[in-house]
């Protein structure tokens, strides 16, 4: 072993004994020896019993590193000062003034979140925003626009849109587009849901001007080329069969396609028939009815109001102020999907009613904390926010290894939502599993089965959750967007904390049972053949 005694003025190197070398003479240039001579006499016998021993280069470095930390406790020189005695400049102190520099004051231990400033221009559509005191910002344009507003006829329009959201403009050309997101080192992004089209554009607030010009050029003047049209239904159809074959995402579509009757049933995930049959005066006749000045909001975080104010009222004046299409009614009516498919596995989901939505703010923040309570997880999921060592479900995956995964689920909309239990496990347990789903729901309605500690417990993952996700600027800039549409303005996060905060024991319970009092809608998937039948699942909630 090699030991190393650092201190100043010595070095001590320990190694197993080696032969006598014979002297080693150093080289006889002139130059070299102009530079030897510097050296006093202790620090050339320090240099010849280096390269006497033949040191290799990690002994070396050693030595170097051993001695210049010893050093540097009493001086501001390193290896050099220990070899020659000489002592280096000393570095500046920390509070040294650049010139020409200008150091910012330090925020307060306090910043106090922005409030949300809103304008309606006179068309209509509605600009909110938000300031920070991050670097970046993030712009969206929300539509209330979504597949519930697809007829037969443009039954797929809107994911079509969302793949075509940063295309060719009238003004640009996609390889514009995308070079100028590159530029300026953006992110941009589009998405479609059932009752909501979203374009978010994130980067430097020094940029903010570009990209809220470039964002509604995008969404206001697509080109439509024939083209890209082709291109992209190719790549949408690519990207529609990988959802569906994710038995989650299938079986969340499948539970709307059969629990409900009117909008919500419309498909998110479209077949390749009707994707086919889409064309550039399909989406022209689309845009021209849905996109209409009063369904539209262009939100912002981390920006100045006057200043988005200036540069956005100019691009979107002369939106038409027509009220477009009203949004088309859905009813819930519950039912039973099931798609075989070859494996070994069954997906099945048990889903009921939301009857409020998420307008209705107290059944809402009721809702997150029951799916919190119920919690989950798989067997690699551990340490998400719900699907820890003591939510409600978790324990199956421990107790049986014949499930692979378990969790409460909720997808809610405006008005109504669904809220359920979805597990995947081996065929031959998938009565048994259907079974402990339908005891842990049915538990949740039944009084004195839900514990004060499990209630807080919930509730402080609720509002972690959220407040864990206002943590980004994108959504938060999205939840802007969804509430300005919704309610005209922006309730703080502190809002939605308080209704979590008043949930009761009684209200879970209450929530709960008017939850399973709904109909029944099952969906499955994979090896169907040991699926109970829909009446027998049906049964064991009508019994509560």
């Amino acid at each position: 072993m090699y030991r190393v005694a650092s201190g100043l003025g010595a070095l001590k190197v320990s190694r197993p004994r080696l032969e006598p070398q014979p002297y080693l003479y150093l080289p006889a240039s002139s130059h070299f020896r102009q530079i030897w001579a510097r050296f006093p006499d202790p620090q050339r016998h320090r240099l010849r019993l280096l390269v006497r021993h033949r040191a290799d280069a990690q002994l070396m470095n050693i030595a170097i590193r051993s001695a210049s930390t010893s050093v540097a406790q009493r001086s501001s020189g390193g290896f050099w000062t220990w070899l020659t005695g000489a002592r280096s400049n000393a570095f500046p102190p920390p509070d040294f003034t650049l010139p020409g520099v200008t150091i910012p004051p330090p925020l307060p231990d306090l910043v106090e979140p922005g409030r949300t400033k809103i304008t309606t221009l006179p068309n209509g559509v509605k600009i909110a925003s938000e300031t920070s005191a991050g670097p970046s910002c993030s712009v969206g344009v929300y539509v209330d626009c979504g597949s519930v507003y697809e007829a037969p006829e443009t039954t797929g329009a809107s994911q079509l849109l969302k793949t075509m959201a940063f295309a060719s403009t009238t003004n640009r050309s996609e390889l514009r587009v995308v070079r100028e997101i590159e530029a300026i080192g953006g992110r941009a992004k589009a998405s479609a849901s059932r009752e909501m089209m979203s374009y978010t554009y994130g980067a430097l607030k020094s940029y903010m001007p570009e990209m809220v010009e470039a964002l509604i050029d995008c969404v206001r003047n697509p080109a439509f080329l024939d083209w890209e049209i082709k291109e992209q239904i190719l790549r949408l159809k690519a990207d529609l069969a990988k959802s569906s074959s994710n038995p989650e995402t299938f079986l969340l579509e499948a539970l709307h396609s059969t629990g409900y009757s009117g909008a919500l049933a419309n498909p998110l995930i479209a077949s390749d028939f009707t994707v086919s049959r889409l064309n550039s005066d399909v989406l022209e006749h689309f845009i021209a009815e849905n996109y209409t000045a009063p369904r539209i909001v262009l939100a912002a975080s981390g920006v100045d109001h006057d200043e988005l104010i200036s540069i956005a009222e100019p691009l979107l004046s002369d939106i038409p102020a027509v009220a477009g299409t009203t949004r088309p009614k859905s009813t819930y009516i519950g039912g039973e999907y099931r798609r075989s498919a070859d494996s070994s596995n069954t997906d099945v989901a048990l889903a009921f009613e939301v009857p409020s939505g998420w307008l209705k703010e107290k059944d809402f923040g009721t809702v997150s904390v029951l799916q919190t309570l119920l919690g989950g997880g798989g067997k690699f999921s551990w340490g998400r926010q719900g699907k820890g060592l003591h939510s409600r479900l978790n324990h199956l995956v421990n107790e049986f290894d014949q499930i692979k995964s378990v969790s409460a689920f909720k997808d809610v909309h405006s008005n109504t939502g669904i809220f359920g239990i979805h597990t995947s496990t081996d065929a031959s347990f998938v009565p048994k599993a259907i079974d402990l789903a339908a005891r842990e729901l049915t538990s949740l309605a039944t009084p004195g089965q839900v514990d004060q500690s499990q209630l807080d417990r919930a509730k402080a993952s609720a509002k972690s959750a959220i407040l864990t996700n206002l943590e980004s600027q994108a959504s938060l800039t999205e939840d802007m967007g969804r509430q300005v549409l919704a309610f005209g303005e922006r309730k703080p996060a502190e809002h939605l904390l308080k209704a979590i905060d008043a949930v009761t024991l009684k209200d879970v319970t209450s929530v709960a049972e008017k939850i399973i009092s709904s109909p029944l809608t099952m969906a499955s998937h994979g090896n169907v053949l040991n699926v109970p039948t829909y009446e027998s699942v049906s049964g064991k909630f009508r019994a509560k």
